[in-house]
């Protein structure tokens, strides 16, 4: 990762075996494309000051934060409230009397997004957006109280981010990782490869 040729390094990994190669990205300045979510739930503060102190980039992977961070290049103003939707997950219909014998099968029947078993079972429960809320705090700056999360059925707003104007800024694609990882790999500049799907208003 310290190799002067390396410009990007890509944090996949889950939990937080992501940690040390993050940590080591944004200690050689680095660019970090970063997808292991926990890594900044972990330890936001750390790697926050970790990419400042070695004029290190952080772009985030994960959809809903990599909405935001599209939604604020090239912002001057600080945004007043950033808005992460939420599909609701697998047991979105269901009432909270009705949970109590939900099977893991059950929840891994998610309405809109196909992907791994951990983060289905993380959308499930919610426990995915809170890791999401934690996640934007740090990569923006910004504090919980200006930070909400909506539901929105069809997963195509990805997420929103309003100004003190009164103003939104949306960023919408369809529900896949295509998009976030294209624009994670190629940044700054935006590439017409057809890896998703176009979307369809």
């Amino acid at each position: 990762m310290s190799l002067s040729e390396v410009d990007s390094v890509v944090a996949a990994t889950v939990g937080c075996a992501g940690m040390l190669p993050a940590f080591a990205a944004l200690e050689a300045g680095k660019t970090l494309a970063l997808a292991n979510k926990e890594v900044i739930v972990m330890s936001g503060h750390l790697l926050m000051e970790a990419a400042r102190r070695n004029n290190g980039v952080i772009i985030p992977i994960d959809s809903e934060p990599s909405a935001i961070w599209q939604c604020l290049e090239g912002e001057v103003s600080d945004p007043a409230r950033l808005i992460i939707t939420a599909s609701g997950g697998a047991f979105r219909d269901r009432s909270w009397s009705s949970l109590h014998d939900v099977t893991p099968q059950q929840a891994l029947q998610h309405p809109t997004w196909d992907m791994g078993d951990k983060i289905t079972i993380d959308s499930a429960t919610l426990m995915n957006k809170a890791f999401e809320v934690i996640e934007s705090r740090w990569l923006f700056d910004i504090p919980f109280e200006r930070i909400d999360v909506t539901i929105h059925r069809q997963s195509i707003v990805h997420s929103m981010v309003e100004f003190s104007d009164g103003s939104l800024k949306a960023q919408l694609g369809p529900t896949s990782m295509g998009q976030p990882i294209q624009h994670a790999l190629f940044h700054p500049e935006a590439h017409q490869i057809k890896i998703y799907r176009n979307l369809m208003l």
